[in-house]
């Protein structure tokens, strides 16, 4: 039977469109649509289970979003030919789904639930890790999974001067502000992206366009769930509530709760201790036969614990470790603290600390790119570690997760617009931040000790960058905010918004914004920005007292590039048959060599870590692609003895006919005992067959002339 297919479409503000469809393809899903935008179709599908799991307390949701390669008209590479495992990009669109719906689900709400997008057909004029969240929220809004959506996404970009909303990537490699906004209707809920220095203004006015288009996109899915007959969602009840012992909970715990907030302890671990006392004390002076729901009382403990938090941030304007609503915490920082690192930093601000290396590779060190829609190669690269001791804990190393992931990947975006031009630079860059302790903001450490690392290690960046953390704590009935600089681990968790700006004193370069408020104005979205503003110069300040510029030469240990231009057609003769040349020249002297192809000329990068090595590399490169002069004098070899002369190779790979006639003003009748094969012998070029290209060469005419007397044989 022929499917029925319910299908609805909006506009972009320069006309084009883009179509979400239903009922044809994944029925058995509680929702699945189809979005297209030109030729880039997504297939986006959600599944929840009925009945959640006895004990859970929280939303079980994971997001997968995949590229097909044959969406591309792609094979994958490596051994298998299959896709596998979400690559960091595939992850990072995950966690932009991910943040942007996960408020919108009830609190009381439990069951698993999976969303899947899928990749079918990509377009490059349609880029699809923007369209993600919009398709996602689509086939949430077609089922009967409670969600109190609906939201879209869109990228923003600037071009110059100009806003455009779903910029192709010839328009987004272009843009000097590439930001992906999440929003609903109403409210803004999530930001990611970077830019090239630009002012808070720029940013608030990017958000206001994209929010813009985002309404008719919401208003869109609004009317396919109407179409679908799908406005009444699924009932459940996943907690066990008791509003009585609630109130009565709160009566006899939550002044001794604010009495421990208003102590002002700098210390996490203080703090988490005598919060956890109330709550033991409380339950360890129950009956044995006591009635109480233990886990209901840890439930309502941590709403207790919250709130008092709030209050206090609230009613009087004190933080949980006694700093004002504007103060950044006490920093101090290092540089050049791994002797044998390319370059390394330490940068601690309270109780985050984050340790950073910089290394110097090749080009053999490029991460190969090998994806669905982009693929090649990255010279900059940035990891972010996270283990478990950094907070306390006992957890298992296995390997980088997607929080990890997501953050390594807005320090990347904050650095990469201070470095030099990658495109013409021979080096590869990794930095790795390892954090070592964690109380808040640790991605925003990263970028500092990043930056100071970088400069250590003598690379010309154009300005330093710092980040900084905001929080908002707010109270929607009596109309109180507080935003928070340079926010704790705990005012993270208790806040409204977690909101990351970094940037150089000259403006923003990265940010990533998550909020889970309603009714967030762009007065006090503006607000923040400019305190930010404030922490992040602060903070540029401390770092100076390390660091206040690059260093201006790299460390001695650190391999140095020298690269030479060369014609195309001589890459092959650097190379050699085989490779045996370039194999022969890195043996003999130690260095590096990689030769690539560029346009209509080749480039032959060398690396060495002395600078003898790096000389005698470059001598032997010359040699190779000099031009032959004719006229020069050349010291040969003799590679070959014929009848009528000798080959001798007066330039690396360059052989030349030493005719017998230019051996000796002398005449000779045979070349017996003349020349020995191996034998060291100056030669003058003096012509280059227009024709063949082939050199003769003269020894005679560097001999003195011998006299006429000389010449005529005695009688």
């Amino acid at each position: 039977m022929k499917p029925t297919v319910i299908s609805k479409t909006c506009k972009l503000p320069d006309g084009r469109e883009i179509t979400i469809e239903t009922g044809k393809l994944a029925r058995q899903a509680d929702g699945s649509v189809v979005l297209r935008m030109g030729n880039t179709m997504l297939l986006a599908t959600v599944v929840a289970n009925v009945e959640h799991k006895e004990g859970a307390d929280f939303l079980p949701l994971s997001v997968d979003y995949q590229e097909k390669f044959a969406s591309t008209g792609k094979i994958p590479g490596g051994f298998l030919k299959r896709e596998g495992r979400l690559s960091d990009y595939e992850i990072l669109i995950s966690r932009l789904v991910d943040r942007a719906i996960r408020p919108l689900f009830p609190d009381d709400y439990h069951a698993e639930t999976q969303v899947n997008i899928q990749l079918i057909s990509g377009d490059h004029n349609a880029l699809p890790d923007s369209l993600a969240a919009f398709a996602a929220s689509a086939a949430l809004s077609v089922s009967d999974i409670p969600f109190q959506g609906p939201i879209s996404e869109v990228r923003v970009a600037r071009v110059d001067g100009q806003y455009i909303i779903s910029p192709t990537l010839e328009q987004k490699n272009k843009a000097d502000l590439d930001f992906i906004v999440a929003a609903s209707i109403e409210n803004i809920l999530m930001v990611e992206g970077e830019c090239k220095e630009i002012s808070e203004n720029d940013m608030l006015e990017a958000l206001k366009l994209a929010h813009e288009a985002i309404k008719a996109q919401c208003q869109l899915q609004i009317e396919l769930t109407q179409a679908v007959g799908k406005t009444q969602k699924r009932t459940y009840e996943h907690e066990v509530k008791d509003e009585n012992f609630r109130v009565e909970l709160h009566k006899l715990l939550y002044d001794k709760v604010y009495a421990v907030a208003r102590k002002q302890l700098t210390s996490k671990h203080d703090r988490s201790e005598l919060f956890g006392q109330i709550v033991e004390e409380y339950i360890g002076a129950l009956p044995e036969d006591t009635t109480v729901n233990k886990d209901l009382v840890k439930k309502y403990y941590k709403e207790i614990q919250k709130k008092a938090c709030r209050d206090l941030v609230l009613n009087e304007k004190v933080r949980l470790d006694g700093r004002k609503t504007t103060e950044i915490r006490p920093i101090w920082s290092e540089v050049d603290y791994l002797p044998s690192a390319h370059g390394s930093a330490i940068f601690t601000r309270g109780e985050t600390q984050s340790l950073t290396t910089a290394t110097l590779g090749t080009k053999l060190d490029e991460q190969m790119i090998d994806g669905a829609m982009f693929d090649g190669n990255n010279k900059f690269i940035l990891h972010y570690n996270f283990p478990g001791f950094s907070t306390g804990e006992v957890k298992p190393n296995r390997g980088p997760g997607r929080r990890e992931v997501g953050h390594g990947n807005l320090a990347m975006r904050a650095l990469k617009q201070v470095l030099p031009n990658m495109d013409e630079s021979p080096y590869t860059i990794r930095v790795v931040s390892d954090i070592l302790e964690s109380n808040g903001s640790s991605s925003m450490a990263t970028v500092c000790a990043g930056s100071l690392a970088l400069m250590d290690a003598g690379i010309q960046i154009k300005a330093p960058v710092s980040g900084i953390a905001m929080g908002m704590i707010s109270d929607s009935t009596t109309k109180k905010y507080a935003i928070l600089s340079d926010i704790l681990g705990d005012e993270d968790h208790l806040g409204d918004m977690d909101f990351k700006v970094t940037g150089t004193e000259k403006g923003i370069t990265a940010c990533q914004m998550d909020l889970k408020v309603d009714g967030l104005t762009y007065e006090v979205l503006s607000e923040a920005l400019h305190q930010a503003k404030e922490g992040r110069l602060h903070i540029l300040n401390e770092m100076k007292k390390s660091l206040t510029a690059p260093k201006p030469d790299l460390k001695p240990h650190a391999p140095r590039a020298i690269t030479i231009t060369i014609d195309k057609d001589l890459i092959g003769a650097v190379i050699g048959p085989g490779g045996k040349v370039v194999q022969d020249i890195q043996k003999t002297t130690g260095a590096t060599v990689v030769i690539e192809e560029v346009g209509n000329k080749g480039l032959v990068n060398i690396f060495a870590t002395d600078q003898t090595v790096m000389d005698a590399a470059v001598k032997r490169v010359k040699a190779i692609v000099a031009v032959p002069e004719v006229g020069e004098v050349y010291s040969g070899v003799v590679k070959s003895i014929m009848p009528f002369g000798a080959f001798v190779e007066f330039m690396p790979g360059k052989d030349g006919l030493l005719h017998i006639s230019e051996i000796k003003w002398e005449r000779l009748e045979t070349m017996d005992g003349v020349l020995q094969v191996g034998e060291e012998v100056k030669v003058k070029l003096i012509e280059v067959d227009k024709k063949t290209g082939k050199f003769r060469l003269s020894r005679k005419v560097l001999l003195p002339k011998a006299s006429k007397q000389e010449e005529t044989p005695a009688a």
